[in-house]
């Protein structure tokens, strides 16, 4: 199992270090257990900037980092979390504890989270800055501006509070918008278990089945990988393919029509994202596949234009053009082509965005925009490039023949002096490609 090192997470905490400057401090809580109903919790998954910054995947923790009124001083990184508890490590399960957190996990000292409050002012007094991501937990926020007022307080024994506080998501998403060779094997391993899974729900969909049964092939793929899904999984049979974010997953799979499933794991807390169509009987129909090819050619074109230097916002740019032009090739649009486009009425069958950051969190941090322009694609950076043409079931402006399908292709693309990198390749999206795998299958 590929995993992250110590030595990476130390690498990241020198960095952010390095880019708070001297005499400054940095605080991050990790995420609260969520509780999904009455004495049943969900599980647990740290926060990805607090895990990011230190490996540590237990609930209950607040990492803090102290840099000096020199920065050739180095810092100091505290980790707050749970003491050992025999009786609570037989309920839930084994901790770290302070020894831990030092041995294990690095930390120059730790202290037990009940001792936060108690320690974290000394931490925080004299420094000029403050650096905590504010607007995450709500009730952490409160406790972070008491604390700032009892450093305040002290002015009497000549110590002050930090005179800023900065938002400190503004330095760690940009760590983590560029990824390493370490975190892209991570999301390749990812990549090559969702499109395993893919592939999977292509060989054995077949009409009748529910959309939950297709559902749960991806789950079984992921589970024996040792992952979770990153995000709630799409499985949309016919129609319901029109719908964007549809998870019911509770309807039939019917023959004649097509699938769109948007799925994908996550490992060692890097997610996938991938989307692909198919027909649930193996054969696209003339009108299927008609519509199928514009939003395939839409998405190689898209991918091509993740080059470094592009705008983030090229591939959609591109995208629409072939999408536009391929709606007015069938007479499903009419007009000017730069007229449509100008206007947006496309987005009557093509609604969203053609990408986003993915990393740690399936819509991961980092800024799409430096000002008023759209930012650049730099070394490192990964984004899904999703295309998709959607006609709804009750679009009467729209011939008959066309209404009711869904179509939505995606793929996660790393921009590199080489070019665009596809992490998700091995799974198949030609339509011949397609129809060949289930037949292959269907066979077998």
């Amino acid at each position: 199992m590929k995993k992250l090192t110590q030595v990476e997470f130390k690498e990241r905490r020198d960095q952010l270090a390095e880019l708070m400057g001297p005499n400054s401090v940095a605080i991050i809580a990790t995420s609260p257990v969520a509780m999904r109903n009455r004495d049943a919790d969900y599980k647990y998954r740290a926060d990805s900037s607090f895990f990011y910054l230190t490996g540590f995947a237990e609930p209950e923790a607040v990492a803090v980092i102290e840099t000096y009124e020199s920065i050739d001083e180095g810092y100091t990184y505290t980790l707050f979390c749970r003491e050992r508890n025999r009786e609570m490590e037989i309920w839930n399960g084994y901790r770290a504890g302070l020894e831990g957190a030092i041995e294990l996990f690095e930390a120059d000292e730790s202290f037990a989270i009940a001792q936060l409050d108690a320690e974290i002012i000394a931490k925080i007094v004299n420094k000029d800055t403050l650096y905590y991501r504010l607007g995450h937990q709500t009730e952490f926020d409160v406790r972070v501006a008491a604390w700032n007022q009892q450093a305040d307080a002290q002015h009497r024994q000549g110590n002050t509070a930090p005179a800023k506080i900065v938002q400190l998501d503004r330095l760690l998403d940009e760590m983590r918008l560029h990824k390493t060779e370490s975190e892209l094997e991570l999301m390749q391993i990812a990549s090559n278990i969702s499109a395993e899974a893919h592939t999977r729900a292509m060989q054995t969909v077949k009409a009748g089945m529910m959309e939950y049964e297709l559902e749960a092939e991806l789950n079984y793929i992921f589970g024996k990988n040792g992952c979770v899904p990153a995000y709630n999984s799409i499985v949309g049979g016919g129609e319901n393919a029109c719908i964007l974010h549809y998870v019911e997953n509770d309807k039939v799979l019917k023959d004649g029509d097509l699938v769109l499933i948007d799925a994908a794991c996550e490992y060692q807390c890097y997610a996938s994202d991938i989307t692909r169509t198919f027909p649930v009987n193996g054969q696209f129909s003339p009108e299927q596949k008609a519509l199928y090819n514009i939003v395939l050619d839409a998405q190689i074109a898209a991918i091509e234009a993740v080059q470094i230097g592009n705008s983030y916002k090229e591939p959609h740019h591109v995208a629409v053009r072939i999408l536009v032009q391929g709606l007015l090739d069938l007479g499903i649009m009419q007009g000017n082509l730069e007229e449509i486009i100008a206007s947006e009425s496309y987005r009557q069958f093509y609604m969203h965005g053609t990408g986003h950051w993915l990393g740690m969190d399936v819509h991961d941090v980092g800024s799409y925009k430096h000002g008023e322009d759209w930012r650049v694609y730099e070394e490192g950076m990964v984004v899904t490039v999703e295309p998709g043409l959607y006609i709804a079931p009750d679009d009467e402006t729209v011939d008959a023949k066309w209404r009711g399908i869904g179509i939505r292709i995606e793929d996660d693309i790393v921009a590199t002096a080489n070019g665009p990198l596809n992490l998700t390749s091995k799974v198949v999206k030609t339509v011949e490609e397609i129809e060949a795998l289930m037949a292959k299958a269907k066979s077998a």
